[in-house]
């Protein structure tokens, strides 16, 4: 009892988060006996404030599949610097064979973004920004590749404050 007071459930320490399934995948494993379905299931999990975590999850039905996803994803939540409803700078991300490219957009923009994209940039906050997603479409390599993109973000002060320069100077 004591260590369960100690170390308190992911649901606890994060009960604000919100989850959306990105893709679900059936497949198929042909066996002696016959066929095995399985499903696969990627969902991003964020609090529309800067944390986002993407995770996959398989099994033999579909609510379990999405189930163990959601628990991957709050396993691999990142913080992202915002600068107000959009992303500091223009950042390139890639993963296997998918590439995106995140380009920070003015007030009012919305966004600009599709499929596996979208819904992460919904779930961390940002309200304003111009994607491109190229080469692959898969929805597993384009959501880690903007996953890839988010966790290179720089924070505008510190990177400032490292190089001892006003933020205007750096950014633009």
């Amino acid at each position: 009892m004591a260590r369960e007071k100690l170390m308190p459930d992911v649901d606890e320490l994060e009960p604000e988060l919100k989850d959306q399934v990105i893709s679900i995948r059936r497949t198929t494993k042909v066996v002696k006996g016959g066929k095995n379905l399985s499903f696969s299931a990627l969902v991003a999990v964020g609090n529309e404030n800067g944390r986002i975590g993407i995770g996959k999850g398989k099994a033999r039905e579909v609510p379990p599949a999405i189930s163990k996803a959601v628990e991957d994803a709050k396993k691999n939540l990142i913080d992202i610097p915002l600068k107000k409803t959009t992303i500091p700078h223009f950042i390139k991300g890639v993963h296997g064979g998918g590439a995106v490219i995140l380009r920070p957009a003015s007030k009012g923009t919305g966004v600009i973004a599709g499929g596996a994209v979208r819904i992460i940039m919904e779930l961390a906050g940002i309200k304003d920004i111009l994607t491109k997603s190229i080469r692959s479409n898969n929805p597993f390599s384009v959501a880690r590749a903007t996953m890839n993109a988010l966790q290179n973000l720089k924070d505008p002060e510190k990177v400032s404050r490292d190089r001892f320069k006003d933020e205007e100077s750096i950014w633009q």
